[in-house]
Formats: C-alpha cells, sequence, structure tokens
C-alpha cells in the first residue's frame, strides 16, 4: 500500500487552478510541470500562473498529475483538467477506450493545416504494417477463431461472418494503400534546402570551357611596306 500522500489538483470557482497535498517530492515534480508557491501568513499551496489560458492550464495539470501519479502518488485531478480523459454523448464514462482514441484522431485530422499533416494521421489508420486497419482484420480473424472454437453450429456461422469481416477489412487496407501519400500530393511540394538548392545548380549548369589559345595564323598579318596604301607607302612618296 502507498504511503505517499494524496495530493489534490482542482479549479476553484475563481477560475484558478491550485493543487494541496503531498510532500516536498510532490512540490518539486509540481514546480517543474509549472506551479507556482502561493503563501500566506499561515499556509501555502501551489497554483498555475495566471496568465496561461485555460487550455494550456488543463494540460500543464494534466502532465502534473501524470508525473505524479508516475512515482506512486494518489492524484485526485479535477475531471474539467484532465485531457487525457475522452468522452462522448453514448459514454460519458469513457469506458470505450479504442474507439475514444480513434476519435481523438479525427479530431487531430479536423485540426491539421496541411496535407501533409493530415497524410501522417491518415498512415494511423493504413499503415500496412501497423495501421488501425491491419490490426482490426487481426481482431476479427481472432474473433472467428474464439467462436469456431465452440464447436457448434452457433459457433461456425459466427465464425464465418466474422471470418468475411477480416477480409473485408484487408481488402479495403489494399485498395487504401496508397490514400496517405495522394493526401501528401495534394498539397504544396516542399521547399528544397540550400544545399540542394546548390547540387542541383551544378548538377544542370554547363560547363564552363576555357577559350583556346591564339596562334600564329589566328592573328591578322601585318600590312605589307610595299603595299600602296600603307601609312609607310604614303610617306616615301
Amino acid at each position: 500500500m502507498s504511503t505517499t500522500p494524496d495530493v489534490v489538483i482542482t479549479r476553484e470557482p475563481t477560475g484558478n487552478v491550485i493543487s494541496e497535498g503531498g510532500d516536498e517530492l510532490a512540490t518539486t515534480l509540481l514546480k517543474r510541470a509549472g506551479f507556482v508557491i502561493e503563501t500566506t501568513p499561515r499556509s501555502f499551496w501551489y497554483r498555475l500562473p495566471w496568465d496561461m489560458g485555460e487550455e494550456r492550464e488543463n494540460q500543464t495539470a494534466s502532465r502534473a498529475a501524470q508525473m505524479l501519479t508516475a512515482v506512486g502518488y494518489h492524484v485526485d485531478l479535477d475531471p474539467g483538467l484532465d485531457v487525457t480523459h475522452v468522452s462522448t454523448p453514448t459514454d460519458p464514462a469513457g469506458d470505450r477506450v479504442i474507439g475514444h482514441s480513434v476519435l481523438t484522431l479525427v479530431d487531430q485530422l479536423n485540426g491539421t493545416t496541411t496535407y501533409g499533416a493530415a497524410a501522417d494521421v491518415v498512415d494511423e489508420i493504413l499503415d500496412p504494417d501497423d495501421g488501425v486497419l491491419v490490426r482490426l482484420g487481426d481482431f476479427f480473424e481472432a474473433a472467428a477463431a474464439q467462436a469456431n472454437a465452440a464447436d457448434k453450429h452457433g459457433g461456425w456461422d459466427l465464425s464465418y461472418v466474422l471470418e468475411d469481416a477480416a477480409a473485408t477489412v484487408r481488402e479495403l487496407s489494399k485498395d487504401l494503400h496508397s490514400a496517405s501519400d495522394r493526401m501528401r500530393d495534394l498539397g504544396p511540394p516542399s521547399k528544397r534546402s540550400w544545399q540542394e538548392g546548390v547540387a542541383g545548380y551544378y548538377a544542370t549548369a554547363p560547363s564552363r570551357r576555357t577559350a583556346p589559345a591564339a596562334t600564329a595564323s589566328d592573328e591578322p598579318a601585318a600590312p605589307s611596306p610595299s603595299t600602296p596604301d600603307s601609312p609607310t607607302h604614303r610617306r616615301n612618296r
């Protein structure tokens, strides 16, 4: 049984996020997470800075709770501060963890600002080795084996249905194998680094040629002294 003191992290009616309880190690972890000390003549507690905004307050409080829990503290975290808890109207307790994980991916996809980022989220579902679809196929196959092990007509019939589901999911995964790349291609091409630009210039620039040295035969011939129109001939006349 843990002997570490309980820690309470909550949001007050005034909006302040405060933490109480714990010991010296707990306060060290709270300060590392971003809490600051608040004192009065008779007591002290920890709170988050007032200028963080609600979203960052929730994230910081959740991170502090995770840090404290990891070293053995029992943390009573205000549900309104817990960003790790996902719920829906049909599952307010958040029991369907896997489904909520996919829902988190939906939120991430809706929040992307580039096609490259959207493609990265799509990869979480469609990766041919570890994506959600391929693992869903594994799940249906395992469920079919469980149903078949019942060794009765109802189990056999169910196993056929589940095997068909596994095949359908695997076929869908094959059909969508290039979807993330196609999503990424919808965006502008990535900018080249200056190193790539220099390398590309030297790879395509025309080679510089050295002009051949002039030879004696290329030099203009001096006018002959006996030429009637030469300056020497005119001075001697």
